[in-house]
């Protein structure tokens, strides 16, 4: 090559080069724990973005699932003290108060045993950068984590469970001492049936195909099930936050207005009340924070 030339190319390389080296993102520095109580993971930029005001629902709101609450509750105390503890999966009915459960029981542990618990919300389809997240979560050993991904599932092709599997208890290193994983869920196995059972279908050992998908709902040692209300569990849900917002309506009223609301939806659930609540004190002019 023409000694000219090449180094006409060399120069457009270093040049090309620069150029990326200016477009690409500034690598961050160690997160700064104190900055909040909640975090939320960004894994395209491998950064945690703290949350000021996290958006839940007072422990006493929450009603009809009060087993539910001592299980996952209990849990994170000893889990915020130093002690062992399980990973967790809520599953069951929409609505019940899964991940609202989840962000009650974090705030209750952290006023109990300080700002050193921290959540961290990883969405579904980061899942697979969930080793990177766990591998700051160990650097910061003074600090507990619990890691929550609201509406867990998988289905079709998608292979990020064996990512996941192998972060909460598989792998060299295996799941930090100073982390525990929460996820909620409409699935018990985190799977459809009918996926699990095209594997049993199409599978040369149909058993081991199905272990294979299973094995991973095994690595929640706290499983939580969650299930549709009974009118009357709807209906102290309703006068629970009628009670708390101090919305002035006649009982017989509500109980109505109530039932009629979860009727044209064709459901009850914690969610349903809710939504009546914010109708309800819309109509009657009444602020509700």
């Amino acid at each position: 090559m023409d000694e000219r030339l090449a180094r006409e190319l060399i120069e457009h390389m270093a040049g090309l080069n620069a150029a990326l080296q200016r477009l690409a993102p500034a690598p961050s520095g160690p997160p700064d724990w104190e900055a909040a109580g909640a975090f939320i993971w960004s894994s395209d930029q491998a950064k945690l973005t703290p949350v000021a005001v996290v958006n839940r629902v007072e422990m006493s709101l929450l009603r009809g699932i009060d087993r539910n609450r001592d299980l996952l509750l209990d849990n994170t105390m000893r889990f915020a003290r130093g002690l062992p503890a399980n990973n967790a999966l809520l599953w069951g009915s929409r609505g019940m108060g899964k991940s609202s459960l989840v962000k009650a029981v974090h705030h209750e542990a952290s006023l109990a045993s300080g700002s050193a618990l921290k959540l961290i919300e990883i969405h579904r389809e980061d899942i697979e950068s969930l080793p990177t997240l766990m591998a700051l979560a160990r650097e910061a050993a003074t600090y507990r984590f619990i890691v929550f991904c609201d509406d867990l599932s998988f289905d079709g092709d998608d292979t990020s469970y064996k990512s996941l599997k192998a972060a909460l208890e598989g792998g060299i290193e295996g799941r930090p001492g100073n982390v525990v994983f929460y996820a909620t869920s409409n699935r018990r196995h985190l799977m459809p049936r009918d996926m699990m059972e095209n594997e049993r279908s199409t599978a040369i050992n149909p058993s081991e195909a199905v272990e294979e998908k299973v094995s991973l709902s095994d690595r929640f040692g706290l499983w939580i099930g969650f299930h549709n209300c009974s009118q009357d569990d709807y209906l102290e849900m309703v006068d629970a936050y009628v009670r708390y917002y101090a919305i002035k309506v006649a009982p017989e009223e509500v109980r109505r207005d109530a039932l009629e609301w979860s009727a044209t939806r064709g459901a009850r659930s914690g969610r349903v009340a809710w939504q009546f609540i914010q109708d309800l004190a819309g109509r009657l002019e009444t602020r509700i924070e």
